[in-house]
């Protein structure tokens, strides 16, 4: 079996060596580290003595170097308000967003079992979790475009509400009310990865800090994989704490109708941080539209699928922003097909190095292997942060996508759990890279006042990919090979993208 606990240990020392190479630490105590430097050390320069009779200038360089001083000066007090505006912009950003993916966090590792605890048969969990995705994909086509004129700010609060009372429909043993509850997370899902991430591009416009915008997605990036460690530490420690049990403690388990306690509790936690962030977003944000939305055109009463309309046109028309899409989709898919998959393939390793036969169970630390994927996650966003100073990133993300390719292909030949757990993670620092580069080259490629609904319409295809492969039942292996064809094809659409941004053949 692989050497969990000493392969978590390497992952977590790399997070800290990249993470304060990236950290603002670093240009403090860089000097320590000259071997390290990518740029010239600052040595202490000798004063240049004038001689007697020399000393006297000429008043017009005198009056030069006063007018560059207070023009040094002028750029230093804009470059300090610059900073404070950018401060506080990522301040009331990750307070909203990290609240939002941490409700998100909580709930992933126990809709499975809350639903297995329900007594429910293995094809209707299937079509709970088909339902979920399919309404990301049907609802969530048109939804951005309505943030984009209506307010994303606003749809933000809606999120909060939507997924809140998703959260509450968990309580209930009852299909119906249960596939309401994914059909209303699915268009919450489809907000979150959508509406914050063009709330942001737009306030760092409307506050000119555009130069920073891939430093907000890295630390965006970095923040959530903390956060999903300590949602996965917090989750698992509430769902311990009590027994699922219906509401009236008189009536049987499979009788009850609304429940509570076990596995519930999490969702409980998860609408309390959804209730805070709705909270947070109504008093930190400002409202932000696409560049047709707002006041001014409320004149024209925009239908509620004239965004999709437009957003579509624009992306069939544009190849940039098409292939971006593609990109997005295949990678996406692959991330989520990916997290379906590991768990069966490492079991079924583990199973053969142990001799044990298919029918038999075998335990891993499935917590340990989780936060070994978030710390490489976290690296991942570090590296970033990194690299971008030195590469443009549609070469960056060539180079995430052929490596992540590499990354699944050792999954796929290798029979060593240490081998494939390593090319597991290594794919994880590629994810951790991918939300920067990717969320940086959207800001970039995508228009403004589409942004939402072109997001939301590049959710069609990652969502389509994720139910053919729930509907597929792919054993481990196959899946791996979807994932492996898929990261390929993004590589090369990638590299077309690149060559037609950069003018440049790598």
């Amino acid at each position: 079996m692989a050497e969990y606990t000493i392969l978590f240990g390497v992952a977590l020392l790399l997070d800290i060596i990249i993470t304060f190479r990236a950290s603002r630490l670093w240009t403090r105590y860089s000097h320590y580290f000259p071997f390290c430097c990518s740029y010239p050390v600052t040595h202490n320069v000798p004063i240049e003595v004038v001689p007697e009779g020399e000393e006297n200038e000429n008043d017009d360089e005198k009056q030069s170097l006063v007018m560059e001083e207070g023009e040094a000066k002028t750029d230093k007090n804009n470059d300090e308000q610059s900073n404070a505006r950018y401060s506080l912009l990522l301040r009331n950003y990750l307070i909203v967003y990290l609240l939002a993916t941490f409700s998100d966090w909580l709930q992933g590792a126990y809709v499975y079992a809350l639903y297995d605890a329900y007594d429910y048969p293995q094809h209707l969990i299937a079509v709970l979790f088909v339902a979920g995705f399919g309404s990301s994909m049907v609802f969530g086509s048109f939804v951005g475009g309505m943030a984009d004129w209506g307010g994303r700010r606003r749809f933000v609060v809606i999120f909060s509400m939507i997924y809140a009372a998703s959260c509450l429909t968990k309580h209930f043993r009852n299909f119906h009310v249960l596939m309401l509850g994914r059909l209303l997370g699915g268009i919450a899902t489809s907000l979150l990865f959508s509406v914050f991430e063009a709330w942001l591009i737009r306030a760092h416009a409307n506050a000119k800090v555009m130069d920073k915008l891939s430093s907000s997605f890295s630390t965006a990036g970095f923040g959530n994989s903390v956060i999903a460690i300590l949602a996965g530490l917090v989750s698992n420690k509430a769902a311990s704490h009590g027994k699922l049990r219906p509401w009236d403690a008189s009536l049987d388990t499979k009788e009850g109708m609304f429940f509570v306690d076990g596995y519930l509790n999490p969702f409980d936690i998860a609408l309390l941080a959804l209730i805070c962030c709705g909270i947070c977003a109504t008093f930190l944000w400002e409202e932000n539209y696409g560049e047709s939305g707002g006041k001014e055109n409320a004149e024209n009463s925009p239908k509620w699928y004239d965004g999709l309309k437009r957003a579509y046109k624009t992306t069939i028309r544009n190849r940039d922003i098409l292939l971006c899409g593609l990109v997005s989709s295949l990678f996406e898919g692959s991330m989520y097909i990916f997290v379906f998959m590991w768990t069966p393939a490492m079991q079924n390793l583990a199973k053969k190095e142990e001799g044990l036969g298919e029918d038999e169970s075998v335990e891993l630390p499935y917590g340990l292997i989780f936060s070994t994927f978030m710390v490489c996650c976290m690296t991942g966003s570090s590296l970033f942060s990194i690299v971008a100073e030195r590469m443009k990133g549609e070469a960056l993300a060539v180079v995430v996508f052929a490596v992540s390719s590499v990354a699944m292909s050792l999954v796929i030949v290798s029979s060593n759990s240490n081998v494939t757990f390593i090319a597991m993670n290594i794919f994880e620092i590629c994810v951790g890279m991918y939300f920067p580069v990717m969320g940086t080259m959207k800001g970039m490629i995508v228009p403004e006042d589409q942004r939402a609904a072109i997001y939301n319409l590049y959710r069609i295809p990652l969502n389509f990919i994720v139910v053919s492969s729930l509907l597929a039942h792919l054993t481990a292996t196959q899946g791996f090979v979807a994932v492996t064809i898929m990261l390929v094809t993004a590589t090369f659409l990638q590299l077309a993208l690149a060559r037609r941004r950069l003018n440049k053949v790598f």
